[in-house]
């Protein structure tokens, strides 16, 4: 095979295409630079005669120039995004999924950090795939991505092409937290750039109990604190009483809102709120007419009962007629009804195989990609928000097509910091969708604070899932001062470079800086005795010039040598920093 050099026209794309004259196969590699870094992909062109079978799908192979210690993301439901690392001497490190979805098992992100410079490589794909980090006898590491399909393989016939999802490599001489600000310079190229509203969701206060009167209740609390969007999660059509039934019956329950669902919103609008609806359109409940009236367009595997998994089945989304669908019951609601917000959830993996003679899986997400593509072209004053139970689908794939993505179901203010930490070391904070409720702690049940609930809910889009009809007047007090706050800085914190700090975070703007300081007790902050005052060295300030922080006004040098002060009155803090010259 000989290859032949195309470059385009903006010289920031280079194909080099391999021809197998024997078999009239071209194999082409995709280069293309965005920003600082590189996306590359594969595509296979099926020139001959003969039906042509391909059994590994990969997209890229990025070699490391050096170090072998290989940081990955894994989790369970409500664990999703913990940090850990593997020193590979030699040989294979592998993670993936093989369910469907991306999972909460592993995030298809790998990268290897070697005395300060970093090097990363994520996959934008939200079906089955594979990473792999290798270190051959010689020493060399190799990181492999790509997609996963079944043992059959996908059949191109002559004349088709076969195009793989985009691996995206990038690297950094600041180390892990350099590598992270790469990608996160890279999914704001793939945003809309939307400033985020401050929402109340419903499910925590109410589940499936829904009645109109009740929400308008507590969207009246939500408006009093500075809410911006009021969205009614699960249960808000017809046949949903609990969980066992009406998935795929997507109409409005009359006895919910006897009114109708326009009055309701209607009623929104007056005490100043948006409105927004949960939907879950990949599943449906056995028990719903759709399931009665289209039993062939749930997946299955050949000779089985589809496997139930928290009483609902999926819809094979393969088929356009299901897609098709989809699309339909979404461009109904949303041109009925004066949505302005989507929560679109996927509660489940894939666990029928459908039928494994053709692509399922390539054929489930491009069907999913093309939905979410057609809803933000035909639909776009509707702000998306991806949910898969909780982060089992955040990758690339879904960032580029949605505006904001649901980390986990934890919202446990120690827990869900964690979860937060890993989640920004791939992916930005406007990605970073994240609640102040009334949970207790699933793994970590210290109390904090409800300053600490909202500053770590603030650190990404902030919105509430509290019961608010049980706020105290206190409470409701303390919300609405950090939701005005917050108001104040969520376009820099969407937009910022992000620095990891001793004790928090630190989002860096062109003259304004935002930091969020946490006491978890687990020694993250330097000092001796605890009634000592301590300190906190800032980042990327200009020494030359003077700040403000809050009613102190102090050199850049000294806030870089020294820090801001924490008198550990509270356990938790929000500053902005500001350059008064």
């Amino acid at each position: 095979m000989r290859p032949q050099f195309v470059h385009a026209a903006d010289g920031e794309q280079l194909e080099l295409t391999f021809v197998d004259g024997v078999r009239a196969i071209r194999l082409v590699l995709h280069y293309r630079m965005v920003g600082d870094v590189v996306e590359r992909w594969v595509s296979v062109h099926n020139d001959g005669d003969d039906e042509l079978t391909l059994h590994r799908h990969d997209s890229a192979g990025f070699v490391v120039p050096r170090g072998n210690t290989v940081k990955y993301l894994w989790g369970e439901w409500n664990s999703e995004f913990q940090q850990s690392e593997v020193v590979l001497e030699r040989g294979r490190f592998t993670i993936g999924s093989a369910q469907g979805i991306t999972g909460h098992s592993y995030s298809p992100f790998l990268a290897v950090d070697d005395d300060g410079t970093a090097y990363g490589v994520q996959l934008a794909w939200s079906g089955s795939w594979e990473m792999t980090a290798d270190v051959d006898a010689t020493g060399v590491l190799r990181i492999q991505a790509g997609r996963v399909s079944s043992s059959l393989g996908t059949k191109l016939a002559p004349g088709e092409t076969w195009v793989s999802p985009k691996a995206v490599g990038a690297c950094s001489s600041e180390g892990a937290d350099g590598l992270a600000r790469v990608f996160h310079d890279y999914e704001r190229a793939l945003s809309r750039s939307l400033t985020p509203k401050v929402l109340y969701n419903s499910w925590f206060a109410t589940e499936f109990d829904i009645r109109a009167e009740h929400q308008l209740e507590l969207a009246r609390r939500a408006a009093s604190i500075g809410v911006e969007t009021f969205v009614v999660d699960d249960g808000w059509f017809v046949g949903r009483s609990d969980d066992t039934g009406g998935l795929g019956d997507w109409y409005v329950d009359p006895a919910k809102f006897p009114d109708g669902l326009d009055t309701f919103i209607g009623q929104l609008e007056d005490i100043g709120l948006d409105f927004g609806l949960w939907v879950e359109p990949e599943s449906v409940s056995p028990s719903s007419e759709l399931a009665a009236k289209h039993p062939e367009w749930i997946l299955r595997t050949p000779g089985r009962e589809p496997v139930q998994i928290r009483n609902q089945l999926l819809l094979d989304l393969s088929r356009d007629d299901v897609a098709d669908f989809i699309w339909t019951t979404l461009d109904r609601l949303l041109s009925s009804y004066q949505i302005t917000y989507l929560k679109w959830d996927a509660n489940r993996p894939r666990l029928d195989s459908g039928e494994q003679r053709r692509d399922l899986d390539g054929r489930v997400v491009a069907n999913l990609y093309a939905i979410l593509d057609r809803l933000r072209a035909e639909h776009p004053d509707v702000y998306v928000e991806g949910c898969a139970g909780g982060g089992a689908r955040v990758d690339l794939g879904m960032a580029a097509r949605v505006d904001t993505l649901w980390p986990s179901d934890n919202t446990a203010p120690l827990d869900r910091l964690r979860i937060q930490r890993g989640f920004r070391t791939g992916f930005a904070p406007h990605l970073m969708s994240s609640w102040v409720t009334d949970a207790v702690g699933t793994h970590d049940g210290r109390d904090r604070s409800l300053d600490f609930r909202f500053h770590v809910a603030m650190a990404g889009v902030l919105g509430i899932g509290a019961d608010l009809s049980r706020w105290t007047d206190d409470q409701l007090a303390t919300a609405a001062r950090h939701i005005e706050q917050y108001k104040g800085i969520r376009d820099l914190i969407a937009n910022s470079k992000v620095y990891g700090l001793e004790a928090g975070v630190q989002y860096v703007g062109t003259t304004r800086s935002v930091v969020f300081l946490w006491q978890t007790g687990d020694g993250n902050v330097r000092g001796t005795l605890p009634t000592r005052p301590r300190r906190v060295p800032l980042v990327q300030l200009d020494p030359a010039k003077n700040y403000r922080v809050g009613d102190e006004v102090h050199p850049g040098s000294y806030l870089l040598q020294v820090g801001v002060r924490w008198d550990g009155s509270t356990d938790s803090n929000c500053l902005v920093v500001e350059a008064l010259d």
